[in-house]
């Protein structure tokens, strides 16, 4: 089971990742620019996801995932730790919030974690 900690450890290991305080909580920035935060004492991370996808997201696995009611305007999404199936799948989704944060210079000097396949 995920926890905090393995969030901090993964999110930190990402380049140019700094931890912030920020709303009482551990925030989690790529060169200045938030992509994750540990909101809920710890239990859940908030991560950013394209609207549309984070919508399927929440209907696809609502145990999971959960849209806060202050963020539904914005593109982030709320993750269990609980219930997420290993630290595999923690990683990929810290890594994708990463990289819609992340500038370009960032994302070319790191081809290694991957680009979002072209839409």
């Amino acid at each position: 089971m995920s926890d905090a900690e393995d969030v901090r450890r993964i999110a930190l290991s990402l380049p140019d990742t700094t931890e912030k305080t920020a709303w009482s909580m551990p925030t989690f920035r790529v060169a200045g620019k938030m992509f994750a935060t540990l909101p809920e004492e710890e239990t859940s991370m908030a991560v950013r996801c394209p609207k549309v996808e984070r919508d399927e997201l929440v209907l696809a696995e609502p145990g999971k995932f959960w849209i806060a009611d202050h963020e539904a305007q914005f593109a982030w999404v709320r993750v269990r730790l609980a219930a997420l199936e290993d630290e595999a799948e923690l990683r990929d989704i810290l890594t994708d919030s990463w990289r819609q944060a992340a500038p370009s210079r960032l994302l070319d000097a790191h081809p290694e974690l991957g680009l979002p396949a072209a839409e």
